[in-house]
């Protein structure tokens, strides 16, 4: 049984060792003009839009609690590819980003998201709207803060 193992696998070895080319490798396979035209090809492929915010953040002061604001985001695509966001969401459900899904935004236009916050909470809050987008980091963050002042009746 132990003879009938080690034939087994001395075949295989043999086998293995044979099909392989010893004279070439992979890099000496490669030709030099088939690396520059994919590399012409590929630095096509990675044109992407830029997702550009006039204001990334916005302080709406001092707010009584559970009064409603809202806010407009100016935004630019300076990218040389059309822009797409396919969605916005929040840190919480108090904090509501609205835009216009899949909607496409030709370099040069512009573009707005309204965010809405409901003033919950107490105190010196910030919420953070990550917004996905076919840019070449794949997600954007804008911001929004308040001082949350106390209702007085409580």
């Amino acid at each position: 049984m132990k003879k009938g193992i080690l034939i087994i696998a001395a075949v295989g070895t043999m086998f293995f060792t044979s099909c392989k080319d010893a004279g070439s490798s992979a890099s000496e396979k490669v030709k030099a003009e088939n690396v520059d035209a994919a590399a012409a090809r590929d630095s096509k492929a990675t044109v992407y839009p830029e997702l550009t915010f006039d204001e990334t953040e916005f302080d709406f002061g001092n707010i009584p609690q559970g009064e409603p604001v809202e806010h407009v985001f100016t935004f630019t695509n300076t990218g040389r590819a059309p822009l797409v966001i396919t969605n916005a969401k929040s840190t919480c459900g108090c904090t509501v980003p609205e835009y216009h899904k899949n909607e496409s935004i030709q370099p040069g236009e512009t573009g707005e998201m309204l965010v809405k916050y409901n003033g919950s909470g107490r105190g010196q809050v910030q919420k953070t709207v990550t917004i996905s987008a076919n840019t070449e980091k794949g997600q954007e963050q804008i911001k929004i803060k308040a001082f949350v002042e106390a209702d007085k009746t409580s």
